[in-house]
């Protein structure tokens, strides 16, 4: 039963799945009142708990307080009321890089009671006219820099009327910002129910029409009450750093909620290339890192040529199955564990992980308090320990797609199904075997892409691999690796032997790759997952 709501305008709400086709909530251990407002949460109230002195953000070569944040986000709620007219339950897309900038209008609009779409810069005016068009969005907050392509959206669309411009850098020379610099720093933000929409999440990879998951102002602490609270410990004398868009949950969560949620300062680079996230963790001595296996094997190089990433107590690793090389590497290097999880937009953050107490190589871990998983075969039953299968996950949070018939193939008898397959061991921890998409069935044989990666990595002339299966008439399929080499290897027919027989003695030899690519580099997403169907659509 959905609690009280202020929304003037009920389109999220209006838009929910049918109630039947929710996933089964699990909230004991999360009792919020009925009036929340997470932004309020994460600024105002900080700064009532004594942390108004205590770095919030740091961005553009500058640090900023919680005072400081919440004083810039309540001049901003005033035009985004006053001047801009946003009524609260108005959709607010925001089109920015990773900057305080862009944080501050995510919070600002948050107050207001909008319903935020964070959207990355790299998308074109199709992509943000479709997600436009699918929430309904009357109001856009873009970073002028990058206003060209929302511009184009804008001049077509029946529902976007108002684009306004604000200073991602430390200029502060916008429209927005010029408006907001005539309003005070106090404002009353709006009383918010808890199970009001807060944030779209807009799943990355989307193919068709984009789907949009609606998480609750409830959900947004969760997270953060759950997962950083449970298994990062975070503290106010944390510095948090990452690769994640903002605009995903993976980053929104491990940027920005997470950090603020418990006092600590959340670093924010436009470009967070690794070389980049190594001088920052350097520079601030970060504590807290988020991203991907990839980034990581390039620490692990900085740090043979003397890179001092010593100060960090936590590297968490999602977007791509962690794989055991990497993971022991780190382990020689720093003596502290790599936090392998799993998240999904749907699920909002990380819901399966590795702990500081409990992790090892080849290992999501388990499910983070009140959450619950189990591997389900294809007819939809509990397969038995050891065997492959779809993980199913239901816990506080949980998949509701705004206005999408696609609900009912996610949630199925309550539970999310996440698609992935893993299995599950005789201790319960969990062992990802790949997308469900992404298993490759060679001659009747089921084999994982991410163990036949694994194998490779574990090769010293191999830098990054990405493994897809390639159509074949005698088997169905055959397992295809795309494979960067390190430099001055050669990309030869010896090569391709010498790693075929590498495979062959570390896993079960069938698996082995009948067809390896050379490739200077593999495609990847923003967050720094492969894009294995590019792989698949090559000739």
């Amino acid at each position: 039963m959905l609690g009280v709501s202020a929304h003037i305008d009920t389109f999220t709400r209006d838009n929910l799945p049918p109630v039947d086709q929710w996933p089964e909530f699990l909230l004991d251990g999360y009792d919020y009142p009925e009036q929340l407002n997470a932004a309020v949460e994460l600024t105002d109230a900080m700064v009532a708990k004594g942390f108004g002195d205590h770095t919030a953000l740091i961005g553009n070569g500058r640090r900023r307080t919680y005072k400081e944040l919440s004083d810039w986000t309540n001049r901003l709620a005033h035009v985004l009321s006053e001047d801009l007219g946003v009524e609260p339950g108005n959709r607010v897309l925001i089109r920015s890089a990773n900057n305080p900038a862009m944080v501050a209008c995510w919070l600002a609009a948050t107050k207001v009671g909008a319903v935020v779409a964070n959207t990355m810069p790299m998308l074109r005016s199709g992509e943000l006219s479709a997600i436009v068009d699918k929430a309904e969005i009357s109001h856009a907050l873009c970073d002028t820099r990058l206003m060209e392509e929302l511009e184009i959206c804008a001049k077509g669309s029946n529902f976007l009327k108002s684009v306004v411009g604000f200073d991602g850098t430390e200029n502060h020379n916008a429209e927005l910002d010029h408006l907001a610099l005539e309003k005070p720093v106090t404002y009353q933000a709006v009383t918010t129910g808890r199970d009001d929409v807060a944030l779209l999440g807009f799943t990355s990879g989307t193919t068709g029409s984009p789907k949009a998951t609606m998480h609750f102002h409830r959900d947004l602490l969760i997270i953060a009450d759950g997962y950083a609270r449970e298994v990062l410990d975070v503290s106010p004398e944390d510095v948090f750093v990452g690769s994640p868009p903002l605009a995903f949950t993976f980053g929104l969560g491990g940027l920005a909620i997470f950090p603020l949620r418990f006092g600590a300062a959340a670093t924010l680079l436009e470009d967070a290339s690794p070389p980049n996230l190594i001088e920052i963790i350097e520079k601030y001595r970060a504590t807290v890192c988020f991203t991907a296996p990839t980034a990581y094997r390039v620490m692990l190089r900085a740090m043979e040529e003397g890179a001092d990433l010593s100060s960090l107590r936590a590297a968490v690793s999602a977007g791509e199955t962690l794989p055991a090389p990497v993971y022991d590497d780190w382990m020689a290097k720093t003596g502290k564990p790599m936090l392998d999880g799993i998240g999904a937009t749907e699920m909002l953050h990380i819901f399966v992980t590795n702990r500081f107490s409990d992790h090892r190589p080849a290992c999501t871990g388990k499910p983070v308090s009140g959450y619950q998983v189990k591997i389900l075969g294809q007819d939809g039953v509990e397969v038995p320990s050891g065997e492959v299968g779809r993980l199913a996950v239901k816990g506080p949070t949980g998949c509701r797609y705004l206005a999408d018939d696609r609900q009912g193939a996610y949630v199925k008898d309550g539970w999310n199904i996440t698609g992935d397959s893993f299995r599950m061991d005789k201790d319960g921890y969990l062992h990802f075997a790949a997308r469900n998409d992404d298993m490759i069935i060679s001659s009747g044989y089921n084999i994982a892409g991410p163990e036949v990666e694994a194998a490779l990595l574990s090769h010293a002339s191999v830098v990054e691999c990405a493994v897809v299966g390639a159509p074949d008439e005698a088997r169905g399929e055959i397992v295809q690796a795309h494979v960067v080499l390190a430099q001055g290897m050669l990309a030869d027919e010896a090569m391709i032997k010498e790693l075929q027989t590498h495979v062959k003695a570390v896993i079960a030899p069938y698996k082995y790759p009948r067809s390896l690519v050379f490739t200077p580099s593999l495609p990847k997403t923003a967050t720094g997952k492969i894009q294995r169907f590019l792989l698949k659509e090559q000739p």
